[in-house]
């Protein structure tokens, strides 16, 4: 395989997804202040490089904010959350249906976000080094659809107004067919793999992941992939997640394979992520989506995180 740090021009290092969103926060209502973005980065700093923030609004604004006041040593990549513009009547879940001024809505507000994105990136090349023009956009189950034409058209844009290396998020199954074209006006392909979504054991994941990985790799073999999400989730009410796989433990083992292969092949890989956030999924408290994060809410480490000093992994 080849390092995809090398091939972005990037200094080796640790990468993981950030969204710092607490109890009674979410995102378009409230979101983290300058305190509480600055005790989270203070906690990740000691592990981590580069951070993946999925949004270019409010809270990633804060984000940079205390980046540069609190002179931290970080690098972001940067994403635009583009909102659904067509229906997927195929979504699993409740969502993926709206009503055409709903869509319309969405359509304008994506306008506005590429155009916040842009505007971002440009007041701040030392720190963001990579932008995304969408997040699991075009995979079939996601609750918010936009056609891989109108992702290509955003992508475009980017590319022509900012100076940074722009991708798009997805999951590996769409880059294997349908997003061959966007992949061609992408200057690197971001993949997300999720063993633990698609019922494989902890003794199955790492190779499910590498096989995810490698596919999309072979596909396009003078294309940088960086692998944008990963990730282990410690709880599950059993909906989409075998419970018994969801735990603490299942994380650290998980976590320590897949960040000990990335460094070891020079993939750059965001792990998903830095902490539990209670807006996310169904209010059942059981719901997977809350527990994916390193850290818990109150900002205690997880078993991956307990102890852990900035040295190398253990071999595994």
């Amino acid at each position: 395989m080849m390092d995809t740090f090398k091939q972005l021009g990037l200094p080796h290092g640790r990468g993981v997804c950030y969204s710092g969103f607490r109890e009674g926060q979410r995102p378009g209502e409230s979101a983290p202040g300058y305190d509480e973005v600055k005790e989270d980065l203070l906690l990740l700093q000691p592990h981590w490089d580069y951070l993946r923030m999925y949004d270019c609004g409010i809270h990633a604004r804060t984000v940079v904010d205390v980046i540069v006041r609190e002179k931290l040593d970080f690098k972001l990549m940067l994403g635009a959350d583009i909102a659904a513009e067509m229906n997927n009547h195929g979504c699993p879940w409740d969502g993926g249906v709206y009503s055409e001024e709903e869509l319309a809505r969405n359509r304008t507000r994506n306008r506005e976000k590429i155009d916040e994105l842009i505007g971002l990136a440009n007041a701040h090349t030392e720190i963001i080094f990579a932008l995304s023009v969408g997040n699991e956009t075009c995979v079939d189950w996601t609750d918010h659809a936009v056609h891989e034409e109108r992702v290509l058209e955003y992508a475009r844009q980017v590319k022509a107004r900012a100076a940074q290396p722009v991708t798009f998020c997805e999951n590996y199954v769409p880059w294997l067919g349908k997003l061959r074209k966007l992949a061609a006006a992408l200057d690197f392909i971001s993949v997300h793999t999720y063993p633990v979504w698609e019922y494989k054991c902890i003794a199955e994941a790492l190779d499910y992941t590498k096989e995810n990985y490698a596919a999309v790799a072979r596909k396009y073999p003078r294309k940088a992939v960086v692998i944008t999400e990963a990730g282990w989730t410690t709880r599950s009410n059993g909906r989409g997640i075998e419970p018994g796989n969801a735990n603490e433990t299942n994380q650290k083992i998980y976590f320590e394979k897949l960040m000990l292969w990335a460094e070891k092949e020079g993939i750059l890989t965001f792990f998903f992520e830095a902490f539990d956030e209670p807006w996310k999924g169904s209010p059942d408290p059981l719901e997977p989506e809350k527990h994916w994060g390193l850290f818990k809410l109150d900002r205690t480490p997880k078993a991956a995180m307990r102890g852990r000093l900035r040295t190398p992994l253990p071999s595994v």
